[in-house]
């Protein structure tokens, strides 16, 4: 094994040993279908001017001064693709999102390996040893507490589960990793609270829309406010539509009112209605809180039906722990739960077992009575209803107690509801 920082500085001489300059930085190039990326060439310092060297004239590469195979005159020059990094300039005390460990950490050091004559870029050091070790220390620390029976904490992650940030250089490894997709949007919202509004920015400006979305409901309003400032307006628009209409809402309102109109203006009719809708009430009532997404039926049908509109409807609704029944009017006359509905038989007709008391609040309620009606009454949602018992939307638990419970509390919660 050998690291980067063994490499820098370090003396590059010809066949006949005839010097030729120092190491300025190693290029590698990061490709698809390798998880490694490969070392292809050495960008060289010589007399105040660089030149990029093919791996192919390297006779060794880790040895007290790198020897090549020819003379300078027969020497192969490379030119970097797209997909090339200098390691030095592009990956050094960079930050990186350690996939398994799910946080930003800085680049201190990388570790080589050779296998099959080639050189890969095995593991990225973020420990203190890495940053010692290109300080020129690491030995003497270590040596020394050797000799007090410890050993130097060690901090290394494999290359392959972590993704490259975009930093003031322009990085040309992707971004939109696959494997940052595959992150809960909880853990993505941690790791952009970590990073500055340009870095989270930058973040979310690679990847998909729907994840976007989903990460950007995991954070306070004002913060995606910021994370979208930069962000076009097609794409805003696009992630609003895939949002919950109350997190959109809450969204638009953090905004500039032209900005916010402008988008809604760009947002598809049904979508932009739905929140236009929640715009209208002020942030701290039900009105303002509710979601317009849930599950309401007619009275006149039986469970095995139910079901059936269930597995059509139940993917754009906020929660279907609860089912809710309407009349012709919207009034409404009943709910049930999912294990009410399980339970029954399959030609019972809803009425038969549906609660006709439904506890609901009234779309000018204070947020603050709706969390005391969802404790009360130990509610994972509650029916938000107009002045004539129309339905409107519903209130789920968390969204309810945002104003009890401190957010960071609040994301723990189990969602039992979805």
């Amino acid at each position: 094994m050998a690291y980067l920082s063994d490499l820098m500085g370090k003396p590059i001489v010809d066949v006949d040993g005839e010097s030729i300059g120092h190491v300025k930085d190693i290029i590698a190039a990061a490709r698809h279908e390798m998880p490694h990326p490969e070392v292809v060439a050495i960008l060289v310092e010589r007399a105040g001017s660089t030149l990029t060297i093919s791996l192919s004239c390297v006779a060794v590469l880790i040895a007290p001064a790198i020897s090549l195979t020819c003379q300078l005159n027969d020497m192969v020059s490379y030119t970097p693709g797209t997909f090339d990094l200098y390691l030095a300039r592009d990956v050094l005390d960079k930050q990186i999102i350690d996939i398994n460990g799910v946080r930003v950490v800085r680049v201190n050091d990388l570790e080589l390996a050779r296998v099959n004559g080639h050189f890969y870029i095995a593991n990225v050091d973020i420990g203190s040893l890495g940053l010692l070790r290109r300080l020129g220390l690491a030995k003497l620390l270590q040596t020394i507490a050797g000799y007090f029976g410890r050993k130097m904490p060690t901090g290394i992650i494999s290359w392959h589960d972590m993704e490259l940030l975009p930093g003031n250089q322009p990085i040309r490894l992707r971004v939109a990793g696959d494997k940052i997709a595959e992150l809960h949007p909880a853990d993505l919202a941690e790791i952009i609270s970590d990073l500055t509004r340009a870095e989270g920015g930058k973040l979310l400006e690679s990847l998909d829309v729907k994840t976007v979305a989903d990460t950007l409901e995991e954070v306070e309003p004002e913060f995606q406010a910021s994370l979208v400032e930069a962000m076009p307006d097609e794409k805003v628009a696009d992630v609003l539509e895939e949002m919950a209409p109350d997190a959109a809402a809450d969204l638009l309102a953090e905004l500039p009112k032209d900005r916010s109109q402008e988008l809604l203006n760009l947002m598809e009719h049904k979508e932009a209605e739905d929140v236009r809708k929640l715009l209208a009430y002020p942030v701290d009532l039900a009105g303002g809180i509710m979601n317009t997404e849930f599950v309401a039926i007619g009275p006149n049908l039986t469970a095995e039906k139910t079901i059936s509109i269930l597995r059509e409807a139940a993917h754009n609704a906020e929660t279907i722990f609860y089912i809710y029944v309407v009349d012709k009017d919207s009034h409404l006359v009943g709910v049930f739960s999912l294990r009410d509905l399980i339970l029954a038989k399959p030609n019972t007709p809803v009425t038969n077992f549906m609660h006709h008391r439904v506890v609901s609040v009234n779309l000018l309620e204070s947020q603050d009575e709706v969390a005391q009606i969802v404790a009360k009454y130990n509610l994972l949602a509650v029916p938000v209803v107009d002045d004539q018992n129309r339905l409107q939307g519903i209130i789920t638990a968390d969204d309810a107690l945002d104003k009890i419970i401190p957010t960071a509390w609040k994301k723990r919660l189990p969602r039992l509801y979805h």
